[in-house]
């Protein structure tokens, strides 16, 4: 279907920088047409290779039948390929032989140009048309060991490509008809550069991967590199599709918008249906983060002589204040109904329900503290892993990392504007909720968030974690160094953005045994706590090995929590009483009765014996199969024994 673009609405006056060569004027007036101010510049030209002589040899080889299969990765590249040949061989001849061998056209574009030479391609690769789906058709349709396989490349060399087609076995022939430079004229290009470095464009229209290789190139040479970068990720970036979002990611930079079919007017209906929006969260966050972060620290806040608050200090209180883990869940009926009309990462990703899930919780369990309803995984997305809760499965990584080689994939996460949505479920929530009541953001802990990546789901032994972990360290420091950074920005977002104290889950490092931890993760979670804003009480959580609790005490200005495999005095002593505690009642215990509940309530207020600093909790979440009313009667419980 033909899409309308007839409309004069849409980019409502944004002013929006086009980067395109062959299309400029068309590009030019499709944006005029959707509302937009537009200022296209010529990024980049095709100039030929001097040096044709490896694509002669292509020729040769392909005639004398040295090759098995050829990749075409665009039409210029194929008509370029052509030119270059066709006065040093026999074009007949050397059709005729294209004609019988395997050859994969990449896209549409490439198709065509073979079909002027006359020639159908054996294999088409699929929408989107990227790297993995070249693969993905090669892996269906040609077994590839020991084969000799030629890529007629599109401007510069795909490492990707080339490194999957070696690892199955292929012997890779990349062959360089012509490259991408700076057009003749630069001026306009620099005025659009300079125009974005001073705030003056707001949307970033891109429909090729090696435009930004160029703008970079030309910033640098003006010394305006590091100028560009801050501009560009406060600006709306547009980008064509796969290949070219690629790219971008690759710069250490966000896409913001992406059209389903990589079309220029569907790139053009796509960003100004939504670049308003982008725009306008993009500067609530730069907004957020740019603030003072002080609020947090009030000290004539509603909430700041909470009950949950003070035993985090380490102060004294009249009870011992309460909150769970999972306090607002599968278990409550509410959840379900909320629940039952969308999916678990497009609930997490509404803040609207996520804040009417927590506030509905809290009042009706009477708990001392709320927590931000989301989970641990969503900042994987923004990293470039591609994440999906799967029905009956649960959260399934489908690219998860298996080689120290796949780690480039993990995107640095420059900015939190890509999880907007949880920022804007601590305001809502944090609005909602009674202002003497504390709200705890979140986040997973890099260990716990490296596994999942890597494991690209749940797992009983850690194989591909420990592998990497073992036998690269470099590889590991890299990896884990990424979700440090991403770790401590998150966080602090959602510092800015109102909440009081942060936990970190730690899920998975009872896997580890001690001197694993104290190597292997210990000093990255005392780098994320370092990196925080000073005096936000940090909660740091692992579950599943006791032994580690003395660690977790050196993460930093910390709250231990303990899970349940431990007494609590027990794990007290060995935390050191100058330190807070979080826990540790064993969440199966509130499917028993009443009475037994309130009896192992007391277990664990006794074991405390009503030190400063006690936070009472579960040793996990609450789990799907538990009683609201128990839920309750417990919290009831804390607080009626703890009285004093």
């Amino acid at each position: 279907m033909k899409t309308d673009l007839s409309s004069n609405t849409g980019f409502d006056g944004l002013r929006v920088a086009a980067f395109e060569s062959r299309r400029n004027t068309e590009l030019a007036r499709l944006i005029e047409k959707r509302g937009g101010v537009a200022f296209v510049s010529h990024s980049m030209q095709e100039v030929v290779e001097e040096d044709n002589r490896p694509s002669i040899d292509l020729a040769n080889h392909i005639m004398t039948g040295e090759m098995d299969a050829l990749v075409l990765m665009t039409g210029v590249g194929v008509r370029y390929l052509m030119r270059s040949v066709e006065r040093h061989v026999d074009m007949e001849r050397f059709l005729n032989c294209l004609t019988d061998m395997t050859t994969i056209a990449r896209g549409p574009k490439a198709i065509a140009a073979l079909k002027e030479y006359g020639i159908t391609p054996t294999l088409s690769v699929a929408a989107p048309n990227t790297w993995r789906e070249v693969l993905a058709t090669l892996d269906t349709h040609l077994p590839l060991n020991q084969v000799n396989i030629a890529i007629q490349e599109y401007g510069k060399p795909n490492p990707s490509l080339v490194a999957g087609l070696e690892a199955r076995g292929a012997k890779v022939h990349s062959v360089k008809v012509y490259r991408w430079e700076l057009p003749a004229d630069t001026a306009p290009l620099r005025e659009n550069l300079q125009a974005i470095v001073d705030g003056d464009r707001d949307v970033l229209l891109f429909t090729s991967a090696h435009q930004l290789t160029n703008l970079f190139a030309l910033a640098e040479q003006l010394d305006l590199l590091e100028s560009l970068r801050d501009a560009i990720r406060r600006s709306v970036v547009v980008s064509i599709g796969p290949t070219t979002s690629e790219c971008i990611r690759d710069n250490g930079l966000i896409v913001d918008l992406e059209p389903a079919h990589s079309k220029m007017g569907q790139l053009v209906l796509h960003a100004a249906q939504f670049a308003q929006e982008t725009l306008q969260r993009k500067q609530r966050i730069h907004h957020m983060l740019s603030g003072p972060m002080s609020d947090a620290l009030d000290k004539n806040a509603p909430w700041y002589d909470s009950l949950f608050l003070q035993a985090c200090r380490g102060e004294p209180t009249d009870v011992t204040p309460v909150w769970l883990m999972r306090q607002a869940g599968r278990y409550m009926q509410e959840y379900r109904e909320i629940r039952s009309k969308t999916t678990f990462l497009e609930l997490c990703k509404s803040p609207e329900l996520c804040s009417e899930i927590m506030v509905t919780a809290v009042n009706r369990l009477g708990v001392d503290a709320a927590i931000i309803f989301s989970d641990l995984l969503p900042i994987l997305e923004p990293m470039g892993l591609d994440l999906e809760f799967a029905k009956g499965e649960g959260p399934v990584i489908h690219n998860p990392i298996r080689e120290a080689a796949d780690i480039d994939r993990v995107v640095e996460l420059e900015s939190v504007e890509a999880l907007d949505f949880v920022m804007e479920t601590v305001k809502l929530t944090r609005q909602e909720l009674p202002a003497d009541m504390p709200l705890i953001g979140f986040s997973g802990a890099p260990f716990t968030l490296a596994s999942y990546a890597i494991e690209g789901g749940s797992s009983r032994n850690y194989l591909n974690t420990k592998t990497i972990m073992y036998r690269d360290p470099g590889a590991w420091k890299e990896l884990m160094g990424r979700f440090v950074r991403a770790i401590t920005r998150y966080l602090n977002a959602q510092i800015a953005a109102g909440v009081q104290c942060v936990q970190l889950f730690d899920s998975w490092a009872g896997c580890l045994g001690t001197d694993d931890y104290r190597e292997y993760v210990l000093p990255y979670v005392q780098e994320i706590i370092a990196g925080l804003v000073p005096g936000i009480p940090v909660i740091n959580f692992a579950t599943g090995n006791p032994g580690l609790l003395p660690m977790l005490a050196e993460g930093g200005n910390c709250v231990v929590g303990v899970d349940w495999r431990v007494r609590l005095d027990d794990a007290w002593d060995i935390i050191g009483h100058d330190r807070s505690v979080q826990g540790n009642l064993d969440p199966l215990v509130l499917l028993a009765d009443v009475p037994t509940i309130r009896k192992r309530t007391e277990i664990v207020l006794a074991q405390a014996n009503g030190r400063n600093g006690h936070i009472f909790n579960l040793g996990h979440g609450v789990l799907q199969q538990t009683p609201v009313d128990n839920v309750i009667a417990l919290v009831d419980a804390v607080h009626e024994i703890s009285s004093r």
